[in-house]
């Protein structure tokens, strides 16, 4: 039997018998006071024991945007250089 590649299969790490495929899966979380749901979160789920391993990219993804800084403007350091008109008359050194 061939697994289909775009849909992989790995062994399940709590159960000896299940295989785990990756799958949509509603993610839940508290976040401060608030429930927070998540449709559709990407998960890998043992067909046997049904053991969830939420995908980490997506995990990462989701932190982002529950941060208490999204979408605020971040902080830029700004380099200030000071130039003397001795400097602005001089040439460039050729690259």
């Amino acid at each position: 039997m061939s697994e289909d590649q775009s849909n992989p299969v790995i062994p399940c790490r709590e159960c000896p018998s299940g295989r785990m495929h990756k799958q949509p899966v509603t993610y839940i979380t508290w976040l401060g006071n608030e429930l927070i749901t998540v449709p559709d979160f990407p998960a890998w789920v043992c067909d046997v024991c049904g053991l969830r391993v939420y995908d980490g990219h997506a995990l990462n993804r989701l932190s982002l945007l529950l941060s208490p800084n999204a979408g605020r403007p971040t902080q830029r350091a700004q380099n200030i250089f000071h130039r003397t008109d001795e400097k602005k008359s001089q040439p460039h050194p050729p690259e």
